[in-house]
């Protein structure tokens, strides 16, 4: 009953700080945009929300080789696995970064309105041309202004609780082969242990995420070409899915802690008892030996 009930009050606050975050990024881009800044409007937004949410709810995000996010041009990519990957977006997001999204998204209100504003880049995929006029329009100006675009190349929500990736749609490979610019993968441990729809978990803990390096598209020419590199960038991801594991609840970080509480509280028992020992004839020589104790990263 608890648990459910934990999940309901964290969805309504997820929920709800989006809307919020949407309203306040519809005035922030009108702003912006006056002011010629308008490639800040994604990331502001995006701070905003993981700052409030983060604060809210106790989950953190820890981001290894931030630094490679900033090296632009670049099509930038990431395992795709649930709502929560929201937050995810709102981490990684650097000045200049912005999304494609299903047509349909801007006409929801606020959220919708935020990514018209924003310079989001809706593509309709009942009309084959028309998504692909605007994905040209996106890679010019891409280049052009040295921006990322954001994709999730699975094209769907894994949900999985395993250690895997879904196969990898070639689109994004397409568009950065099209537009001679890198893609960079960013991989996500899995937060099933922290967010599960199915089984009404939503907990607090830390997600890991790393930016892998950059990978050149250069020399790619055919669409065989653009296959063998895809599959590379997906067995590259895969192990590094494996490599990161799970997301770790606080409750089980606690827990771990405890137990290694418990450990080092018994070690000292021992040394005490041993130390006390009664009859001791003869102490020819007392050796001190001092051994670092290592605890995980919470």
């Amino acid at each position: 009953m608890f648990k459910s009930l934990k999940f309901f009050v964290r969805s309504v606050i997820y929920g709800s700080l989006i809307t919020g975050c949407a309203l306040y990024g519809v005035v922030a881009s009108i702003i912006l945009r006056i002011i010629g800044k308008k490639e800040y409007a994604q990331y502001t937004v995006a701070k905003a929300f993981y700052s409030t949410f983060s604060t809210a709810t106790g989950i953190k995000i820890k981001l290894v080789n931030e630094e490679i996010l900033t090296q632009l041009p670049a099509v930038i990519i990431s395992n795709h696995q649930s709502a929560l990957d929201i937050l995810i977006l709102a981490k990684v997001f650097q000045p200049g970064y912005t999304v494609t999204a299903k047509k349909v998204l801007q006409y929801f209100p606020f959220l919708g309105w935020f990514m018209l504003a924003s310079g989001t880049f809706f593509l309709d995929r009942a009309k084959g041309e028309k998504a692909r006029k605007v994905l040209e329009r996106a890679l010019a100006g891409l280049k052009k202004e040295k921006r990322g675009l954001f994709m999730f190349p699975e094209g769907t929500r894994s949900g999985f609780t395993t250690l895997e990736l879904l196969p990898f749609k070639k689109g994004a490979f397409h568009l950065a082969k099209q537009a001679g610019i890198p893609v960079i993968p960013v991989v996500v441990s899995n937060t099933s242990t922290i967010f599960n729809a199915k089984k009404k978990v939503f907990e607090s803990g830390l997600i890991t995420i790393e930016v892998l390096d950059p990978m050149p598209t250069t020399g790619l020419e055919t669409n065989e070409d653009v296959t063998r590199f895809s599959e590379e960038v997906h067995k590259k991801m895969s192990d590094v899915v494996k490599r990161l594991g799970y997301s770790v609840p606080s409750n089980q970080a606690n827990s771990e802690l405890q137990s290694q509480d418990a450990e080092i509280n018994a070690e000292d028992a021992t040394d005490i008892n041993t130390d006390s020992e009664a009859e001791v004839e003869v102490v020819t020589e007392v050796v001190s030996e001092v051994t670092p104790l290592k605890s995980k990263a919470t």
